[in-house]
């Protein structure tokens, strides 16, 4: 492998161990800002027990988000010097907003939240749970525009002197609508994980102490754990419907290549037929051996445009286009294939939406074996839930990678409505000075450092869910001086 490869493989490596934090974070500190409140609004204990059980599961994925999230930067300025000289004009200022503004917000009052139970008033402690969710759904927003700024470049000039992008519209680069369809799909993704988690975890307790004693006094609160999962899993999957559609139709716009090679559409269709099954050679640059198996005559067409007989454009006739466009080949003779990598876009895009089955199977097995107060005890419910769990991490991990490697070849993919002369092809965004041996044994270091973590991560996770909600008192009265004590770590 050469610089670039290895330097692709890391960067995707960090991101993927990075990502599959991040939507349970933002997800479950808005989930436990509403156990909180609705224990401040009732009083019920049930609520305070279930806030500290998933809170405490919260700082654990916070923590580790941290520590792996610090990473991601320093390799812009290391292995991608060359894109962060290009586009360190825009690129960084949502990132420094997303550190100056997200992330202090978040860190401030995560600390209030930990040793602020015994002494802050409650409904002041309750707000810095909401200020934590604040800063976490904020913290994605930043980062959603940066990156959507590299699917879709707005807000800027190109400057020939220098030969770098630069920004000359911070509006139009936070309002980029690229940006503003992405986001909500995304939150949407946060709060699928989330509600899978609660559910799956609330479900393996309810069905365990509803087998071993049918009169545990413990039984409603998981119960209640488990259908507030359920619900949440049901709106944010319709959410997720409503705004992936969106990001399609929005795609096939801006990035007609990804959208056909995400449905191994190799010829122009009218009307295009949606592939549910189609097979090819893994190594193929080209369309010449793909062959679909399984299809829904015109469906694609509908999902592009609204239209069931609208023409969709396909991959031979696009890289013709892109070619003739953006070049043919590269300054020393090589062919540039804009074709993506078919087979990853292609079975990425189908295993983000077949996976996220997993969840809407649990939510509507939950509230079924549930209704009319009943405690679900089945074996089956319980498998259900363990088995659900990994599902939407792994849904939105394949999203994710689907729309980076369908990017590709660009690291900035060209504007085709808007800006012009704004584009990089990632060969050209990677270090010039950084060695093979350099990447390759950063690589395995922090593909080390990564895999301890994660097993620390899925080891402590582990062992405080399978501990339950604790049994808790609520806290003192803050103005009594008697039961006040010093700021100490709640858990």
């Amino acid at each position: 492998m050469d610089v670039l490869e290895l330097a692709r493989w890391q960067f995707g490596i960090t991101t993927v161990y990075h990502f599959v934090l991040v939507p349970l974070t933002i997800g479950l500190s808005v989930l436990v800002a509403i156990m909180q409140t609705m224990w401040f609004k009732t009083g019920d204990e049930k609520w305070l027990r279930l806030t500290k059980f998933y809170g405490k599961l919260l700082l654990i994925n916070f923590a580790l988000g941290v520590a792996t999230g610090i990473v991601q930067e320093f390799q812009f300025g290391m292995n991608w010097s060359e894109y962060s000289r290009y586009v360190g004009d825009i690129f960084g200022a949502p990132l420094a907003m997303e550190a100056l503004i997200a992330f202090f917000l978040e860190s401030t009052f995560l600390g209030l939240w930990i040793f602020g139970w015994d002494r802050l008033p409650k409904s002041i402690h309750l707000a810095t749970i909401w200020l934590l969710a604040a800063g976490s759904t904020l913290s994605a927003f930043f980062i959603i525009a940066a990156n959507s700024w590299m699917q879709h470049p707005v807000g800027a000039t190109y400057n020939p002197t220098t030969g770098r992008a630069e920004m000359n519209d911070i509006v139009a680069v936070l309002t980029n609508k690229t940006a503003l369809v992405a986001y909500p799909h995304v939150i949407a993704t946060a709060f699928l994980v989330a509600g899978t988690f609660v559910c799956g975890i609330a479900v393996f307790w309810m069905v365990r102490k509803a087998r071993a004693n049918a009169a545990d006094a413990d039984l409603p609160m998981y119960r209640t754990a488990a259908r507030f999962g359920a619900w949440v899993m049901i709106i944010s999957g319709v959410g997720i419907i409503i705004t992936g559609d969106e990001q399609a139709k929005l795609m096939f716009q801006q990035q007609p290549i990804k959208m056909a090679a995400a449905e191994a559409l190799c010829e122009t269709e009218q009307p295009a037929a949606f592939s549910l099954l189609s097979v090819g050679h893994l190594g193929a640059t080209d369309c010449s051996d793909v062959n679909t198996l399984i299809k829904i005559p015109g469906l694609l067409s509908f999902l592009a445009t609204g239209d069931w007989n609208a023409e969709v454009e396909g991959l031979k006739p696009l890289q013709k286009h892109y070619a003739a466009t953006y070049g043919a080949t590269t300054s020393d003779g090589q062919t540039i294939h804009y074709q993506p990598n078919l087979a990853v876009t292609y079975w990425s895009f189908r295993l983000m939406i077949g996976l996220a089955v997993f969840s809407a199977l649990l939510a509507i097995a939950v509230l079924w074996t549930t209704r009319k107060k009943r405690y679900g005890d089945q074996p089956w419910l319980s498998t259900l839930a363990l088995v659900s769990l990994p599902m939407p991490y792994l849904a939105a991990s394949f999203g994710w990678i689907f729309t980076e490697m369908g990017r590709q070849p660009f690291v900035v993919a060209p504007n085709p409505t808007g800006v012009d002369d704004i584009f990089l092809l990632t060969q050209f965004g990677v270090s010039v000075v950084v060695s093979k041996w350099v990447v390759l044994g950063s690589m395995i270091i922090f593909t080390l450092v990564y895999g301890v973590l994660g097993v620390f991560w899925f080891r402590l996770i582990q062992r405080y869910a399978i501990e339950g909600a604790p049994v808790v008192e609520p806290p003192p009265d803050p103005d009594d001086v008697e039961a006040s004590r010093p700021l100490s770590f709640a858990y």
